[in-house]
C-alpha cells in the first residue's frame, strides 16, 4: 500500500491556493481546459512545507482524509493568515480544469456544504410525524420529512416539497419575514446546525423548521419507493427512534411534554 500523501488545502475569501508541480506559485487555472494526456496535470495543491516556504502561517480547521486510486490523501483545511489572496485562484475556476490535480478538485469538492432542510411536524398532541425511509443516507430508520435542497431553493420551502412528495400532506411553514418569496403568519422556529460526521471531510448543512399541523392518519400517504411507513410519536418515542442527530436536536429543542 502506497504511504499517505500530504497537502494544504489554503481557502480565503472564496480564493485557493494552488501552485505548479515544482511547487511554483500561486498558479491559476482556467475553466474549461482538457488535458492532451489522460491523467496528467500541470496545477495542484501545495504541501505544508511549501506553503511554508513562500512565508504563509495558517489557522487549521480540520484535516481530511479520502483515497483516490491506490493513494490516501491528508489535506489540512486552513485559513491563511493574511488580507487577502492577491493573486491566488477563484474556488470556482478549480473543478473544470482538467489541468487541475484531481485531488484539489475532489478537496474542493468535499469543502462544498451539503444543504438539506427538514420540518418537525407537531399535533395539538405534541406528537411528532416521522417516516422510516427505504432509501438513502438512513434506510430503514425513522427519520424527520426533509430532504436535499433544490438548487435555486430556499431550505423552508424545500422542506415543505419534500413533506408533500414524501407524505402527501400539504404544509406551511410560517414565514413571517417572507424570506422564502411570501410572508406567512406564525412564529418562526428554526434551528441551524453545520456538522462533518466523518474523516472525508463532507460538510453538511442543516435546515430544521417548526410546523404545527393537525394531519390526520388518513391523509397521509407515504411515497412507495421511498417511504415504508409514517407515524405519529410522543417525544420520548420520537427521540427513541431517531438516528439523525440533527433530528434528534431538533425534536429536544421544538417538542415540550
Amino acid at each position: 500500500m502506497n504511504d499517505t500523501r500530504r497537502h494544504i488545502h489554503l481557502e480565503h475569501d472564496g480564493k485557493l491556493l494552488l501552485v505548479n508541480l515544482d511547487g511554483s506559485g500561486p498558479a491559476i487555472p482556467r475553466m474549461g481546459r482538457t488535458s492532451t494526456t489522460e491523467g496528467s496535470y500541470s496545477i495542484r495543491l501545495p504541501t505544508p512545507e511549501e506553503a511554508s516556504d513562500m512565508g504563509l502561517t495558517w489557522n487549521t480547521k480540520r484535516t481530511n482524509r479520502f483515497r483516490l486510486g491506490e493513494d490516501m490523501h491528508e489535506i489540512i483545511v486552513a485559513t491563511p493568515d493574511i488580507t487577502w489572496p492577491e493573486g491566488w485562484a477563484w474556488k470556482d475556476a478549480v473543478i473544470s480544469d482538467n489541468q487541475v490535480d484531481p485531488v484539489a478538485r475532489e478537496s474542493v469538492y468535499r469543502t462544498l456544504h451539503r444543504v438539506v432542510s427538514k420540518v418537525v411536524i407537531i399535533n395539538p398532541q405534541k406528537e411528532v410525524l416521522m417516516a422510516k425511509v427505504t432509501r438513502g443516507f438512513f434506510t430503514g430508520c425513522w427519520t424527520l420529512p426533509g430532504g436535499f435542497v433544490d438548487y435555486a431553493e430556499h431550505p423552508r420551502s424545500g422542506a415543505e416539497r419534500e413533506a408533500l412528495e414524501e407524505l402527501g400532506i400539504r404544509i406551511k411553514i410560517p414565514d413571517p419575514q417572507g424570506e422564502s418569496g411570501v410572508e406567512t403568519e406564525g412564529e418562526d422556529i428554526a434551528l441551524v446546525r453545520e456538522e462533518v460526521f466523518t474523516p472525508d471531510g463532507i460538510c453538511w448543512l442543516s435546515f430544521t423548521y417548526l410546523c404545527e399541523a393537525d394531519i390526520p392518519a388518513e391523509e397521509i400517504v407515504p411515497k412507495d419507493d421511498e417511504i415504508e411507513e409514517a407515524r405519529w410519536f410522543n417525544k420520548d418515542e420520537a427521540l427513541s427512534v431517531a438516528v439523525s442527530l440533527f433530528d434528534i436536536e431538533a425534536i429536544q429543542k421544538f417538542v415540550t411534554n
